[in-house]
């Protein structure tokens, strides 16, 4: 793709030059945009490129599924979003009949809307289906953020060239399977590269810590009688969606039970994503024993924009489910413990495809296993303490940190193009816009 900086220029038919985004503007008709994310991560990247086409033009017409985030930029979504988080391959078959409902209720709603595009935003195995029924009326259809084709069946980009007229790819790796295909493909880079707060990273840690916790009534009662004499205090996510929790904060609870009795003065928050998901983290926890329960603080704040963030920042380790918010540690340059568990049968079937060696995001893109990824069954308790223990030590904290950083630097070097800008260039290029 060319520079960032001169990728939309267009020749109009007086001959001037004017930007697509101009050209968009210069449009009588509102646009109207169909929209669907699939699960909590996918609300942001959905938010984000609605806040940046609502900056070019005022009279956007949103329709699909989407989260809180989405809503605020104007989406009124269908029905909620955790309709269509589900997770594993044998999870999405039990919800077989309610996804395919799902669909032909949007589908519904997108033809009465008259939508001009199309935005799938991550979940592939719903809303491929969906574009596929679009794109041949003619709507212009996008995948944002790309199917795994270069983790596991690259078959695949056959399906995913028929469904849609552009992916967008958040990792320059993707690239080279849709370079291979002959496939629209830009990587636009993940929008925490925009979003993440610097003000984290430019703050002391502890100065970080102190606004934390005196900002959060929950986590001033937590630490009223600790504050000066906490070891390390470790930022525990164990995912965002209810099937993550239940399988592994359990194993994360059996690691942090081992790791107090070798440091009593270690201190443990969880940032949850809503209201529902922290009374699910906190009635698993009330199931262990009173000195677990002691050292955990599990905390909601909705007053305070990215507070898992800022939770990550304020913490010396990160011990989180694989994910987006490996990707998070990464930026905020906090060290990490990955760990991770599907169901049985899910995983042996993703074993036998997967062609990549990784399942943490700093492992993939830095090509080598910069982070600890505990996977099924090396995700016990002992192993848990264990790799904590390891990770606290101050050489390997300054190795992985140097690690994070390097990988940091070289991702946002590859990361030039922003997703409204994009879409809309290629929308032009493909002769897609109405007259």
């Amino acid at each position: 793709m060319t520079d960032s900086a001169t990728f939309d220029e267009h020749t109009d038919l007086t001959g001037e030059t004017a930007t697509y985004p101009q050209l968009l503007q210069s449009k009588d008709a509102p646009l109207v945009i169909g929209i669907v994310a699939g699960e909590v991560s996918g609300d942001s990247l959905g938010a984000d490129f609605m806040q940046q086409m609502n900056n070019l033009r005022d009279d956007i017409v949103w329709v699909g599924v989407g989260g809180t985030k989405m809503q605020a930029q104007g989406l009124q979504s269908i029905f909620p979003l955790a309709r269509l988080a589900v997770m594993g391959l044998v999870e999405v078959m039990a919800q077989l009949p309610d996804l395919l409902k799902a669909r032909r209720e949007l589908l519904t709603a997108f033809d009465a809307a008259d939508i001009d595009w199309f935005i799938g935003i991550d979940a592939p195995d719903f809303n491929l289906r969906v574009s596929k029924k679009l794109k041949p009326q003619g709507i212009f259809c996008v995948q944002y953020v790309s199917p795994s084709i270069w983790a596991w069946r690259e078959s695949r980009i056959h399906n995913i060239k028929a469904a849609t007229n552009l992916v967008l790819c958040l990792f320059p790796f993707e690239l080279s399977v849709y370079e291979r295909h002959n496939h629209p493909a830009i990587c636009v880079g993940h929008p925490l590269l925009r979003t993440i707060d610097q003000t984290l990273l430019d703050t002391p840690i502890n100065q970080r810590r102190s606004e934390l916790v005196w900002h959060n009534d929950g986590l001033q009662q937590f630490f009223i009688e600790r504050f000066d004499d906490v070891s390390q205090l470790i930022c525990v996510m164990p995912g965002s969606r209810r099937g993550e929790i239940t399988a592994i904060l359990p194993l994360m609870l059996d690691g942090i039970q081992k790791l107090i009795l070798l440091d009593p003065k270690l201190c443990f928050i969880i940032p949850t994503v809503d209201q529902n998901h922290q009374y699910i983290v906190q009635d698993v926890i009330d199931r262990r024993s009173e000195q677990l329960r002691a050292a955990i603080a599990v905390v909601y704040d909705d007053s305070q924009p990215a507070f898992s963030q800022q939770a990550m920042a304020a913490s010396d380790v990160v011990m989180l489910a694989s994910g987006t918010a490996t990707l998070e540690a990464m930026l905020l340059e906090r060290p990490m413990v990955v760990v991770y568990q599907l169901n049985q049968m899910t995983y042996q079937i993703a074993k036998r495809l997967v062609k990549v060696p990784y399942v943490a995001l700093p492992n993939i893109l830095a090509d080598t296993a910069i982070v600890p990824e505990l996977i099924q069954e090396q995700a016990s308790g002992d192993n848990i303490c264990r790799t904590v223990m390891r990770l606290m030590q101050p050489r390997a904290y300054a190795e992985q940190l140097k690690d994070l950083v390097a990988t940091k630097q070289l991702l946002q070097q590859q990361s030039n193009h922003d997703p409204a800008h994009s879409v809309i260039e290629q929308w032009f290029i493909q002769g897609g816009h109405k007259a």
